[in-house]
């Protein structure tokens, strides 16, 4: 007799806007049709709210209203997101599901992991952001007004209380995800609960070196970025590294910026030479990252990097940092960099002289990038859904 499938209530922090959760979301759903799972997604958007039971894939799609306010420039939190809470108790009795996943501690995050408990349903938590490193960052405002030593300790401090406040929320979860081993190995210690590997996938087909536009007798060297325009980016390293190749004489450069967010002007103020082009979907998009000679991605704080990952399926080979989830994408030599901020410019500059090794490099990434897809992600979670019931069964019970 074939194992009953899990029925999963998913409830992401975002699904229509341009971010790693949302993408994730999008192609989560996506495979839940594909394999004719039951799934439903209980998901925030600007139509009016309406559920949709399309075959075994049901969406409840409910609007923030006049009370909600941005977090950043396509990001928005609702404080009485609460009042949808009858619609949705109803359609989770109708729908009968056997967990309840959820992707971070928004309001629809800490609305899904309070109706779990209410219920007695086992609950899934997926970790996308590292909160507590974009809480020190996002105090940067505050932390240069004292003096360094005493702001260096304020940060961390800051950093310790955000991830403290962090584990108790995913504590409440019986299973957890995490893009990469390391976070994985730190919410295990610092929550009590297992976790899981969830890393992305890349559509191989869509990013693709094929999709070059450029014309063959240009000879500048483009230097591309994609991504939220904010400081947890680092995106302040853009212009260090445009000053610093520019002062070694490098003037045929200049970079490709993909994205928005609340210090494009800064940046554009800051980079005279570079293209902005907003937000990219689709081929478009495509284009873009094959039109890159290089990717270049400073942050310090992403959990895994989806741009990253598909700038390698186009052929295009990434600088990053030691930190974050980045560096487990990308090989050192092999497939792009992996250096400190202080060595971006100069890593460049010596693949931009090396064409040779920069093709080798260009072959590798895209090998890479093709043993990397979204089925094997969610069969993934699937197969943790599966081992991981009977646990969740008793644990929540215990509880």
């Amino acid at each position: 007799m074939a194992a009953r499938l899990p029925r999963v209530a998913y409830f992401p922090d975002s699904f229509h806007e341009v971010n790693g959760v949302a993408h994730t979301s999008r192609h989560f759903e996506a495979f839940a049709r594909r394999r004719k799972l039951p799934f439903l997604c209980v998901r925030a958007g600007e139509r009016p709210q309406a559920l949709v039971e399309d075959g075994n894939v049901w969406t409840l799609e409910l609007p923030r209203g006049f009370l909600s306010f941005a977090l950043e420039k396509d990001l928005r939190l609702d404080p009485a997101f609460f009042r949808h809470i009858p619609l949705i108790s109803e359609v989770l009795d109708r729908f009968q599901p056997d967990w309840i996943h959820i992707t971070g501690p928004s309001e629809i995050g800490i609305l899904g992991a309070g109706l779990a408990h209410h219920l007695h349903l086992p609950l899934a938590a997926s970790w996308h952001t590292n909160v507590h490193e974009y809480a020190a960052r996002r105090a940067n405002w505050f932390l240069r007004l004292l003096p360094e030593r005493q702001s260096a300790a304020t940060g961390q401090r800051i950093e310790d209380l955000a991830m403290a406040a962090a584990a108790r929320f995913y504590s409440a979860a019986q299973v957890l995800f995490a893009p990469n081993a390391e976070l994985c190995a730190l919410l295990e210690r610092t929550t009590g609960r297992p976790c899981h590997r969830m890393p992305r996938g890349v559509d191989a087909e869509l990013f693709h070196p094929s999709k070059r536009t450029r014309n063959p007798e240009d000879r500048d060297r483009i230097l591309g970025f994609v991504g939220r325009l904010s400081i947890e980016k680092n995106i302040g390293l853009l212009v260090q590294i445009q000053q610093e190749l520019d002062r070694m004489g490098m003037t045929n450069i200049r970079f490709l910026i993909v994205g928005h967010g609340g210090d494009e002007a800064w940046l554009r103020e800051r980079l005279a030479r570079a293209e902005f082009t907003g937000v990219l979907h689709g081929e478009a998009l495509a284009a873009a990252y094959a039109n890159m000679d290089l990717f270049v991605f400073p942050s310090h704080t992403d959990t895994f990097g989806n741009v990253v990952l598909e700038a390698l399926a186009s052929g295009v080979p990434a600088i990053v940092t030691p930190d974050g989830g980045p560096k487990t994408i990308v090989r050192d030599g092999e497939t792009g960099r992996i250096v400190p901020d202080s060595q971006f410019a100069e890593a460049i500059a010596g693949l931009l002289a090396d064409p040779a090794r920069l093709a080798q490099m260009l072959q590798a990434a895209r090998a890479y990038a093709l043993t990397a897809s979204w089925d094997s992600v969610f069969e993934g979670i699937y197969a943790a859904y599966g081992e991981l019931v009977p646990r969740a069964n008793r644990t929540s019970a215990a509880d």
